[in-house]
């Protein structure tokens, strides 16, 4: 008898999980879609680094310790400088992760057997990798001294914007990104289903309130409440963990403003496609929460990836503030070299809103 009554309700379930294909579609694909996901995006293998090189010596040696670098699967040229100034330059904008910088006399100190300083400037922005890129270049450098039958090549390494290859530095600000992305969209997503399951929201529909004037009033105490947490996170960081900020906090918290409008109508663009606040809540944790930890930059290099996968990461606006949160905390940068990924955010943001505001257009009269 109890097995009959186990039965009846378990026959009673598989039934409502049947009427629910999407569900039951998720629950089967999410594992094999979350395993390629995470099998691809969790790298730290360093290939196909961007090079930029300062050769100011132009010589038959120089070039071929060029070709010793671009010639491994490690290493491609992606800028040619010509003066020390855009070594900087190169590596604030991300054009190159490391520079080789060759001085005027290399060849004729190598011919002569006197010492021959080279030096490798690499961009620290990202700990794990850089130390990695970093023992490859002086791996290859070292290669191109027993080609030449030398060992006197002098290595010169600098690591720039995180000189101590912290990883606290490197991930600090990569989590504004993240936190900002994780919870407002919860907050705002749950606030209007939850009016759609005790009726409510029947009362804003009843009104004269247009859609924008609806979404706006939802926006304004979580975008509040979204600031305050970010101005907590950017405090902590620079208090707590010690991270240093070369930029402006200005340029900072106005481009966080915006990130926080981005995130926010994340959350009701997912409230008005969804009914139960569960639907509501896993909509948000899939769209925004594990993007942002896999496909941000956050702990993973957006480089290290493979080319599609690097396509992807063009999907979520958490990979562009990442690249503005570093690029301002640790380089020091401001709008005229993050003004790309700026108007991305902005695009997106606007792009988000106005997709909320149609979707509740036809109800919000």
């Amino acid at each position: 008898m109890k097995l009959k009554r186990i039965a009846a309700v378990a026959t009673k379930e598989a039934r409502e999980v049947l009427r629910d294909p999407i569900t039951l579609g998720v629950a089967l694909l999410m594992p094999l879609i979350m395993l390629l996901l995470f099998g691809y995006a969790i790298t730290l293998d360093v290939d196909d680094i961007a090079l930029g090189v300062l050769d100011e010596d132009h010589s038959p040696a120089s070039r071929q310790l060029q070709q010793a670098f671009t010639a491994s699967d490690t290493f491609r040229l992606s800028a040619s400088l010509q003066h020390h100034r855009e070594v900087e330059r190169t590596l604030q904008e991300g054009e190159a992760r490391l520079v080789l910088v060759i001085p005027s006399g290399f060849q004729r100190r190598l011919y002569r057997g006197e010492a021959s300083p080279v030096q490798l400037v690499v961009d620290g922005s990202y700990s794990a990798t850089a130390t990695l890129v970093s023992q490859r270049a002086m791996a290859i450098a070292r290669g191109f001294e027993r080609q030449e039958g030398s060992t006197l090549l002098s290595l010169d390494t600098r690591v720039w914007f995180n000189p101590s290859l912290s990883s606290v530095h490197t991930v600090v600000p990569a989590l504004y990104a993240v936190i900002l992305m994780a919870f407002p969209p919860l907050l705002t997503a749950l606030a209007l289903v939850r009016e759609k399951e005790t009726g409510t929201i029947q009362q804003i529909y009843a009104s004269p309130l247009s859609a924008a004037q609806f979404l706006c009033g939802k926006l304004v105490p979580y975008g509040v409440i979204a600031c305050l947490q970010m101005a907590m996170v950017i405090a902590a960081g620079l208090l707590w963990f010690g991270v240093p900020f070369h930029g402006s906090p200005g340029v900072l918290l106005a481009v966080s403003l915006l990130y926080v409008l981005c995130t926010l109508g994340i959350g009701l663009l997912v409230s008005a496609v969804t009914s139960t606040q569960l639907a509501a809540m896993l909509a948000v944790l899939i769209i925004t929460l594990m993007p942002s930890f896999l496909f941000s930059g956050l702990l993973f290099p957006i480089f290290t990836m493979p080319y599609l996968l690097q396509l992807y990461t063009l999907l979520f606006p958490g990979r562009y503030f990442v690249d503005i949160a570093r690029g301002v905390v640790l380089k020091g940068v401001g709008v005229e070299v993050l003004w790309p990924s700026i108007t991305v955010v902005a695009l997106y943001t606007l792009l988000i809103l106005v997709l909320a505001a149609w979707r509740l257009k036809k109800r919000v009269a």
